[in-house]
């Protein structure tokens, strides 16, 4: 109803002119020009690489299907694509794994390289996280997001939408955040249908499919989704920090270009020689020495309780090394390293230190001499480890008493400093003869120079 008053009936009717004539400009603004990747009878502008799987186009979706003695199989797009938001619909033969490639490429031998989307529907139930194709592995495992555990659902059609915009890259099945992740490796590549490789005959002729494929390419800030905030975001750029992270609390604890918040363990200068920096990594040196008999361990300046602590390593064949917490460095001056709790780095296959202590208590990712690493989110799951020569990621969390050993971003090791089980493992380790041993209130963050080349890079930490 129109005022009685006659300036505010004409006030009203130019308002309500105005707000017509907007709706139409608004509209036109938020409308997306979405680009149907499965339309028409066959796969034009699509070609397949890699195995000798079969897709065809069967009532408007993409089908693939399983062969025997194949490597795997991928249907990918002719076209390139850089910054995108991609939805799809997937169903998935439950005794099969699969996945989507994007900014994806074809190496050597046709081997098809770059970010997939998973499609998991085995107990793991890593669907919607990122895998990187006979890359880097696992980039994004769901590990880090339990909720997005439960976004898949078997035996039935899944929807996802994939976010790829700059170095941000984000991913929602049927509604659910499942992924939150930043990297710089690829700006732009194909988007590739895979039909997994399979080694059991039983398995021949299992289908994948996959319908309603639509990418845009155009006004993506406006069309993109907002971020779960309760989805952890992992980040792979180099000796940096996102908005997010810093958000978070997170800090460099190394720059990535000096020294500065380091010394030698027994030393009130960084060592002169045999830690070297170069193009934003820092590596010891191989002396063939023994532990801490080149040039020294190297601690922060600063003391730490209750921290969530990452870095990034690389080991040469057969390397040993340690990342250190709750360091007491006055405690040993003489031959060795500095004391505190380890997370062990090493060569597992080559160093003997591997065969040493009591079932494994010695590998890669333990409390040194006290906890065995193992899988601790997914039964019959082996630890995560990516290679000799390779960067690997450790995570190292503190609260209260409470810890945790992450490689990878899957959780390996946990205990409570403060309890009498730990106690216990003390006094049957090497550092029974250190009284309180790591139960004191603070101490400092370590790395190991154990005689063989080991770099590191991405050292961050957040402290509460």
């Amino acid at each position: 109803m129109l005022p009685s008053n006659p300036l505010l009936r004409n006030k009203a009717r130019i308002y309500f002119v105005a707000l017509c004539l907007m709706v139409p400009i608004v509209g036109f603004a938020l409308e997306a020009e979405w680009q149907l990747l499965t339309s028409g009878p066959d796969l034009d502008g699509w070609e397949q690489v890699g195995g000798e799987a079969l897709y065809e186009i069967r009532g408007g979706e993409i089908v693939g299907r399983t062969v025997a003695d194949s490597p795997n199989s991928f249907l990918t797009t002719k076209a390139n694509y850089s910054d995108f938001i991609l939805e799809y619909e997937t169903r998935v033969d439950p005794s099969i794994n699969s996945g989507v490639q994007i900014r994806s490429h074809v190496g050597d031998n046709e081997i098809v390289q770059g970010y997939q989307i998973e499609v998991d529907p085995t107990d793991r139930r890593f669907s919607g996280g990122i895998y990187d194709e006979k890359r880097r592995m696992w980039m994004y495992p769901l590990t880090r997001n339990e909720k997005g555990r439960d976004a898949f659902r078997n035996g039935q059609w899944n929807h996802f939408r994939v976010e790829a915009i700059g170095d941000s890259f984000n991913v929602w099945v049927n509604g659910i955040q499942t992924t939150n992740m930043i990297d710089s490796m690829a700006a732009e590549g194909f988007i590739g249908l895979q039909v997994h490789s399979i080694d059991d005959p039983e398995l021949v002729g299992k289908t994948v499919r996959w319908r309603n494929m639509q990418v845009l390419t155009t006004d993506l800030e406006a069309h993109a989704t907002l971020v779960d905030p309760e989805v952890v975001q992992i980040s792979y750029l180099d000796n940096q920090l996102t908005d997010y992270e810093l958000r978070q609390g997170w800090r460099l604890l190394w720059d990535g270009k000096s020294s500065a918040g380091w010394r030698g363990a027994k030393l009130d200068h960084f060592p002169a020689s045999g830690w070297s920096i170069d193009d934003g990594i820092l590596t010891v040196a191989e002396t063939e020495g023994g532990e801490s008999a080149g040039p020294g361990d190297i601690v922060t300046l600063d003391r730490f309780s209750n921290f969530e602590l990452q870095f990034d390593f690389r080991i040469a064949e057969g390397a040993n090394s340690g990342v250190k917490y709750f360091v007491d460095s006055d405690l040993n001056m003489g031959a060795g390293s500095a004391i505190g709790c380890e997370f062990q780095i090493l060569d597992d296959e080559v160093h003997p230190d591997a065969r040493l202590g009591v079932n494994g208590n010695r590998t890669l990712g333990s409390l040194y001499d006290m906890i065995t690493p193992e899988s601790l989110q997914t039964d019959g799951r082996g630890k995560q480890f990516k290679g000799i020569g390779q960067w690997n990621q450790g995570r190292i969390v503190s609260n209260d008493g409470h810890v945790e050993h992450w490689l990878n971003n899957e959780k390996v090791v946990e205990f409570n400093r403060s309890s009498q089980t730990f106690r216990a493992l003390v006094a049957y380790s090497k550092y029974k003869i250190w009284d309180d041993f790591c139960q004191w209130p603070d101490g400092r963050i370590l790395l190991q120079d154990h005689g063989n080349e080991v770099s590191y890079r991405n050292i961050k930490v957040r402290e509460w």
